[in-house]
C-alpha cells in the first residue's frame, strides 16, 4: 500500500462556560473545554485526536511536535510514536506531554482505519464485544447545600436513562464522606452498583478508615484513594479494607504503569487513551496488565473524540479472568455538564439499555461538526 503522508496538524482548543459550576475533591469547575487535534493526509483522510488535560497547555505541545509528523507516513504509528516520545524524553516522561503525544496518536488510528476502510478496534486485532456496559459518571459537588437531595435526583434521571451503576464522589471530609456514601446507597438501594471516588483526597489513615467504614454498602471499587505517586500508600490502602482499590488515570505509559502491575498496588487499572500515551500505548498497558491478571477499566472524561477511541479500545480488552460467566470492562459514561462535549459529533454516540455500542465505522467511526469547533473556538 503507497504511504499516506502527512500534510497538517492542527490543534483545536475549545472552551464553554458551565451554567452550573461543579466541584470533585481538588477544584471547581466553572468552565469546561477539550484539545482536539486535526492530522489531514496528503489524499485528504481527516483524523481526529483528543488530549486529556488543560487544552491551553496541551495545544502548543501539539503545535511543537507537527513538524515531526509533517511529510511522514500516517500508516507508521508506532514509528511516530516513538519519535515523538524519544524527542522529548528528557523533558516530558508523564503529563502534559504525553497527553498530547496521546492525541495525536489517537488521529494516526483515526487515520489507518480510514485508509484502510475498517473501525480501529479491527486493526487492534477484535473485537471481542460490539456493546459494552456503562456505569454513569458525574454525582460532583453543587452549590447547593442539601447535597444528599440533589445526588439522589440526579441518581433517579440517571436510573430512568437506563443505568444501572453509578460513581459517586467523594473527598470532601472523612466523616461527611463516610455519611454521604451509606445515605446514598440506602437512597438508591441494594440492586443499583456503587463505586466510589475520591480523586486522591485521603492520607493512607483516612482512605483505610473510610474503606473500612462503608465495606458494608457493597461498593465496586474505591477509585484514587490516595495521591497517584505514593505507590506504597496504595499498598496499604488495598491490604487494610476490604473494597477494591482503582487507579491510573494520572498515570503514564507503560513505564509509568510498569510498578503499578508488577506490584500489583490496584485491582483495577485506569488508563486514559487521551492522556497515558493513545490507542498504541494503552494497548500495551492493557496486555501487560493482562498478563499479570490485573483488571483494566479505561478512564474516559472527555468528547465523542476520546469516548469513540475508548470504546474501540473496549472492544478489545480481554475478559479478565475468562470464563463462561466473565466480568468484561466497563464503560466511564460522563454524564456531568460539558456544552462542548455535547455539540462536538454529529452524529452522538448513543446510549441505550445500559449499553453503548462500538462506533462500526471506518477509523473511529465519528464525525466532527465544524460549526461546533467554531462556536467554542477559544
Amino acid at each position: 500500500m503507497r504511504a499516506t503522508r502527512i500534510r497538517s496538524v492542527t490543534p483545536h482548543v475549545l472552551m464553554a462556560d458551565l451554567a452550573e459550576p461543579f466541584a470533585y475533591s481538588q477544584a471547581w469547575y466553572r468552565r469546561r473545554g477539550a484539545m482536539l487535534v486535526e492530522v489531514v493526509t496528503e489524499d485528504g483522510i481527516v483524523g481526529w485526536g483528543e488530549a486529556f488535560g488543560p487544552p491551553e497547555l496541551t495545544a502548543p505541545i501539539c503545535a511543537w511536535l507537527a513538524p515531526l509528523l509533517v511529510g511522514q507516513d500516517a500508516m507508521a504509528r508506532e514509528a511516530l510514536w516513538q519519535t515523538m516520545y524519544n524527542r522529548l524524553r528528557d523533558h516530558g516522561q508523564r503529563g502534559l506531554v504525553i497527553e498530547a503525544i496521546s492525541a495525536l496518536d489517537i488521529a494516526l488510528w483515526d487515520i489507518a482505519g480510514q485508509a484502510l476502510g475498517l473501525p480501529v478496534h479491527r486493526l487492534l486485532g477484535g473485537p471481542l464485544r460490539c456493546e459494552v456496559q456503562a456505569y454513569a459518571t458525574g454525582f460532583y459537588r453543587r452549590e447547593l447545600q442539601d447535597h444528599l437531595g440533589y445526588l439522589t435526583e440526579e441518581a433517579e434521571a440517571r436510573l430512568e436513562e437506563g443505568f444501572s451503576i453509578l460513581k459517586l464522589k467523594t473527598g470532601w471530609g472523612l466523616a461527611e464522606d463516610i455519611a454521604l456514601t451509606r445515605d446514598f446507597r440506602h437512597a438508591i438501594g441494594p440492586n443499583i452498583g456503587l463505586l466510589v471516588d475520591c480523586n486522591h483526597a485521603y492520607d493512607v489513615p483516612a482512605a483505610i478508615a473510610f474503606g473500612r467504614a462503608v465495606a458494608d454498602c457493597d461498593i465496586g471499587w474505591f477509585e484514587e484513594p490516595v495521591q497517584p505517586e505514593d505507590l506504597d500508600g496504595y499498598l496499604e490502602v488495598k491490604r487494610g479494607q476490604p473494597i477494591p482499590v482503582a487507579g491510573g488515570e494520572a498515570s503514564f505509559t507503560r513505564w509509568g504503569f510498569r510498578d503499578m502491575i508488577t506490584r500489583r498496588v490496584a485491582d483495577i487499572l485506569q488508563p486514559d487513551v487521551a492522556a497515558c500515551g493513545g490507542i498504541s500505548e494503552l494497548k500495551k498497558i492493557a496486555d501487560m496488565a493482562n498478563a499479570f491478571g490485573v483488571r483494566i477499566n479505561p478512564h474516559v472524561w472527555g468528547t465523542g473524540v476520546a469516548l469513540a477511541a475508548s470504546l474501540h479500545l473496549l472492544a478489545v480488552i480481554p475478559d479478565n479472568p475468562p470464563g463462561l460467566f466473565p466480568r468484561p470492562p466497563l464503560l466511564e459514561l460522563d454524564r456531568s455538564p460539558h456544552p462542548v462535549r455535547d455539540a462536538l459529533l454529529a452524529e452522538p454516540i448513543g446510549f441505550a439499555g445500559g449499553v453503548v455500542q462500538v462506533p462500526q465505522g471506518p477509523g473511529l467511526g465519528i464525525t466532527v461538526d465544524r460549526a461546533a469547533l467554531k462556536r467554542f473556538a477559544a
